[in-house]
């Protein structure tokens, strides 16, 4: 069946029926949309930040931008995050810091493109089995992966908005290291804040949280919870993502 995710149905739940059942997933319909929107009117709000998923991902953003175009009452900015799930994220929990020191909606949204430079977001598959079967990676390469247990560490380009794998390691253990040791580069360039999101894997993400926090120049590490499994469907069971939010100089 279809369910609206985080109304109708859980993250867990979600994560719990994949050992079944791949679902699949898709962008929230325009009535959907329209009805966020009219809420916001009704509720005398009058200025609205929409940050969604990469747009080389899904129609989320462009549906987006032309149902708030319909909504001239609202000053509407919606921003391509060029990421997704624990990327966007960030950039929300950023605008919310803002807003609690005063800033106005205007400054705010100068600020989003600045502070999407400073964010580094990578994430480690427990399995390639659901990118495969997702279209995210070639029969073949999936295939090849799992038989050697070869995990890639995936970072996401903050100008193409979408993911790469940055390197590759065999076993697990040693790409959740390798991914720390790869986000330790940015630490020793400046003090970040460190945000860390999984897919039903809270015991390795709760791992990285702990040697993560030991590491220098880590200003804030903060546990976010479970990946969206809008993602989920794509990344799986055993995902872990983990963002590093530099602070300005």
């Amino acid at each position: 069946g279809d369910f609206i995710f985080h109304i109708e149905i859980t993250p867990r739940e979600v994560y719990d029926n994949m050992k079944y059942e791949i679902p699949k997933s898709s962008l929230p319909s325009l009535d959907d949309m329209e009805g966020a929107f009219n809420r916001f009117e009704r509720e005398n709000y009058t200025h609205v930040i929409a940050v969604t998923i990469s747009s080389g991902l899904s129609g989320t953003y462009n549906a987006l931008k032309m149902v708030s175009k319909k909504h001239d009452k609202l000053s509407t900015y919606v921003y391509d995050s060029k990421s997704t799930s624990l990327g966007e994220g960030v950039i929300v929990k950023e605008c919310g810091k803002l807003m609690d020191q005063g800033k106005s909606f205007s400054e705010i949204v100068h600020c989003i493109p600045e502070m999407k430079k400073r964010m580094h977001f990578f994430f480690v598959f427990g399995t390639l089995e659901y990118a495969r079967k997702g279209g995210r990676i070639g029969k073949l390469s999936g295939i090849l992966g799992e038989a050697l247990d070869i995990k890639p560490i995936v970072y996401f380009d903050n100008d193409q908005g979408i993911c790469f794998t940055c390197d590759k390691v065999r076993g697990r253990k040693r790409s959740l290291s390798k991914m720390i040791d790869i986000g330790s580069r940015f630490l020793a360039k400046s003090p970040c804040d460190v945000y860390i999101a999984y897919g039903n894997a809270r015991e390795d993400a709760e791992d990285i949280y702990d040697r993560i926090s030991k590491l220098s120049n880590v200003k804030n590490i903060y546990m976010i919870g479970q990946i969206s499994p809008v993602v989920g469907v794509y990344s799986g069971p055993g995902t872990v993502g983990v963002c590093y939010m530099e602070q300005k100089s």
